[in-house]
């Protein structure tokens, strides 16, 4: 344990080195490290209890998603229904289900036959588990019930709550704010953490909105007055302006071009006006939609709608082409901003509400990061003192690896741009202690041998190596708790979790390795009789 070759200890030490420089980022201001190699840009972000910022708990709307569902599975009925030409009446969604009876009996096995075959494998073609997303039942007398399993349900919750992640989190990321946190919680919640959001307003505003939007065409046979007072024709609806005062529009039902077939989304400023605008840029798909619908209806008005509502109406003067356009609807330069934003991330596949808000001001993350230091340099302070004491020049190599463990755990969550919170602060802690534990066990073993009547040199090198199984089985049934607490934990348990597992990694590398060379130079240079322990 005592040996080491020049190659060996060249390695160790410089693994220590480069692992210790990538901390270095942290003790410069952001717009210095801003002008260094991408490389060397790493650094720790404060989590939220440190540096201040908004908290939101975003639940989906179960409700929505299982309607949604419902309603496709209605116009997908009507759809085969039709091309199979069965006779049916009475298609609707009721009591959490799709009702549609089949008028003739000699028509009833077709349409059951069809019916089944709009199910598919929950997980899709590769869904080991045999189950449908739809079960169809027959209720007599010609009516056929199809309702959805609660398995399908988790399944479709669970693919909106991944889809509205990923929504969130290009919304967030387009506000400029660092590091954010989004991750699911449960099944149907969004756990939101923005470090350094004080005004969390503006954020809500942006992830309340589903943006869903819609190109559809303004239906002239019947003006607003008359489709309020209930001549509404039944393949359209009515729909309110989204600027106030508000205007009543009669809209067509059918979607002529969808905001998914959305490549890009601008904010910009009209050459003629000098207004606020939206450009958008549609992909392949939906330019030649949007050509067909503009060259098919020249002179006529057609609605962009966004969440029901209609943000604007021209009028088609000429066929679009060119697969791009632009929005006018009396915007502020911050609304046509945010709504650029929102197009550019896509539409939420469900509403999102607030049930949780919380906002931490940057003096109370100030006050724990103070307190957090406190805790930390007095741990410390007690721990070198202790090791000075009780094992005086081998108390100061393990004081040198125990700086040496904690600059490489910074280095480390420096590397993987890793969130500090005030837990992830106790797990360095923490650290400290283990590591200190670990060359304890050490010099006991040392001062064990020395009792036996073995040399100095002897007792130093049979105390590194038979304490070796003794720290891996403490270090590893440790990491392994610090993993089930990753794995198992939200949030600040995740971050403690993160320190300390990484802590523990550093901590076996200095105890055998750094320790350890230490002790070996100072043999190779002393030689010994006795050990100062």
């Amino acid at each position: 344990m005592l040996y080491f070759s020049r190659w060996k200890a060249l390695a160790i030490i410089l693994t220590a080195l480069i692992v210790c420089l990538f901390a270095v980022p942290n003790f410069f201001s952001q717009e210095r490290v801003k002008t260094w190699p991408v490389w060397a840009q790493r650094h720790i972000v404060l989590g939220l209890d440190l540096q201040g910022g908004s908290y939101l708990l975003l639940e989906v709307d179960a409700n929505y998603v299982k309607k949604e569902k419902l309603d496709q599975v209605r116009d997908e009925a009507r759809r085969v229904l039709r091309d199979a030409k069965v006779a049916y009446t009475g298609l609707a969604v009721r009591n959490d289900a799709v009702e549609v009876r089949i008028s003739r009996e000699a028509d009833q096995a077709t349409g059951l036959s069809k019916l089944r075959d709009l199910s598919q494998p929950i997980g899709g073609l590769l869904g080991g588990s045999g189950q449908r997303d739809l079960e169809v039942t027959d209720a007599g007398g010609g009516l056929f019930r199809i309702t959805i399993p609660q398995a399908a349900m988790l399944d479709r919750m669970r693919k909106t709550i991944e889809q509205s992640i990923q929504i969130v989190e290009k919304r967030v990321n387009e506000l400029g704010t660092v590091e954010p946190i989004i991750q699911r919680q449960g099944t149907d919640r969004i756990l939101v953490q923005v470090p350094g959001l004080q005004d969390p307003t503006h954020l809500k505003e942006l992830l309340g909105k589903t943006a869903k939007m819609e190109f559809r065409m303004v239906d002239t046979s019947v003006s607003p007055d008359q489709a309020q007072q209930g001549r509404v024709p039944p393949e359209s609806e009515v729909l309110m302006s989204s600027t106030s005062p508000k205007v009543p529009y009669v809209i067509k039902r059918q979607v002529l071009v969808s905001g998914g077939d959305l490549i890009d989304a601008q904010p910009g400023f009209d050459q003629r006006t000098n207004e606020p605008i939206v450009s958008f840029r549609f992909n392949t798909s939906g330019a030649r939609k949007f050509a067909q619908a503009t060259s098919e209806n020249v002179g006529l008005p057609f609605a962009i709608v966004l969440d029901n509502e209609v943000i604007s109406a021209p009028v088609i003067r000429e066929p679009i082409t060119g697969g791009s356009g632009q929005i006018s609807g009396n915007f502020t330069v911050q609304a046509a901003n945010d709504l650029a934003i929102l197009l550019r991330a896509g539409a939420l596949p469900a509403p999102l509400t607030v049930v949780e808000e919380r906002t931490v001001g940057p003096g109370l993350g100030q006050d724990s990061i103070e307190k957090g230091e406190l805790a930390a340099y007095v741990g410390s302070i007690m721990v070198i003192v202790f090791m000075l004491v009780t094992y005086r020049l081998f108390g100061v190599f393990a004081n040198i690896a125990v700086a040496i463990n904690v600059a490489m755990i910074f280095g480390l969550l420096s590397l993987l741009n890793a969130t500090l919170t005030l837990p992830g602060i106790a797990g360095i802690v923490l650290t400290v202690g283990i590591a200190v534990d670990s060359n304890v066990l050490i010099y006991e073993r040392i001062r064990e041998e020395l009792r036996h009547g073995r040399n100095a040199i002897s007792a130093i090198d049979a105390g590194f190596r038979r304490a070796l199984a003794t720290i891996l089985d403490s270090n590893i049934t440790t990491f392994i708790a610090a993993a089930v607490l990753f794995y198992i934990g939200t949030g600040p348990v995740r971050g403690f979790a993160v320190t300390l597992g990484i802590g523990i990694i550093t901590t076996v590398f200095t105890a055998f390795t750094l320790t350890s060379l230490i002790v070996a130079g100072w043999v190779r240079w002393k030689r010994p009789k006795t050990v100062p322990i």
